[in-house]
């Protein structure tokens, strides 16, 4: 039995959650809240396991809330939000998926079957999903980012930092590139570049990152920048700022060529 607590501002929204849950038999609302400050009070005092949490709401955002818990209080969650914009966020406070109102019925379904899936793991560890967690310490090897959050049409989706072969600037987002599919991420460069195990991932331009066993060639340029080829073909221009530090990275990797 899986016990839940629906928290929402608005009346027909709780109501709406309460009724899709009064489906599922394994399933017990042990609570309902109407802000962020009671929602805190009835988490600490009744421990649910999974919460249906309003990411908007009066005086505390949902998101507030399930930070202001300490981690070994904090249920698993599903947001509820009619905004797209807050999935990294969402990633990092361990939340199993969140739903866009109006809320489709079948999304709903989906949401609650990976709740189910991660629920056995709450106790004994953080669920599956959850190795972004907070950003580094950079004298932690074991704490940087191995997998990305990113919003495809829907869903939300997981890529491997391990499948990202180069990583390119697009206004305020950052598109991940894996293969011939293309991600998009609203991450900064400056923050990827701090997350990211240097050990795998090099900046070579204030707009790109290349992981390091995807480089193929190096070819110096005359302005001392230098052009890169990917091991599938991709050509990537490195800045002379990040030359010498590339450089370092790639000896005894690729062989400078023209």
């Amino acid at each position: 039995m899986m016990r839940v607590a629906v928290i929402d501002d608005e009346p027909l929204a709780r109501s709406g959650v309460i009724t899709r849950l009064a489906a599922h038999p394994d399933i017990q609302v042990v609570g309902e809240f109407a802000d962020g400050p009671s929602a805190l009070a009835g988490i600490s005092a009744l421990a649910p396991d999974l919460v249906f949490i309003d990411v908007q709401m009066p005086g505390m955002t949902g998101l507030e809330a399930l930070a202001a818990l300490e981690p070994e209080q904090r249920p698993l969650a599903v947001l509820l939000t009619a905004y797209e914009n807050f999935a990294v966020r969402a990633f990092e406070l361990h939340a199993v998926d969140y739903l866009l109102k109006p809320i489709d019925d079948e999304r709903f379904a989906e949401a609650l079957e990976r709740a189910r899936q991660a629920h056995p793991y709450r106790r004994g560890g953080l669920p599956p999903g959850t190795a972004a967690a907070p950003p580094p310490h950079n004298d932690d090897e074991n704490s940087w980012l191995t997998r990305f959050v990113v919003r495809v049409g829907r869903r939300v989706a997981f890529v491997e930092a391990a499948e990202v072969e180069w990583i390119q600037a697009d206004g305020d987002y950052a598109t991940l590139h894996v293969g011939d599919r293309g991600y998009l991420l609203r991450e900064s460069m400056g923050r990827l570049s701090r997350r990211l195990d240097p050990a795998q991932f090099v900046r070579v331009h204030r707009s790109t990152i290349v992981r390091v066993d995807c480089v193929a060639e190096l070819q110096p340029l005359s302005n001392r920048d230098a052009m890169l080829r990917l091991r599938d073909g991709t050509p990537v221009r490195a800045s002379r700022t990040y030359i010498e530090p590339l450089q370092e990275r790639l000896r005894g990797r690729v062989g400078f060529i023209g």
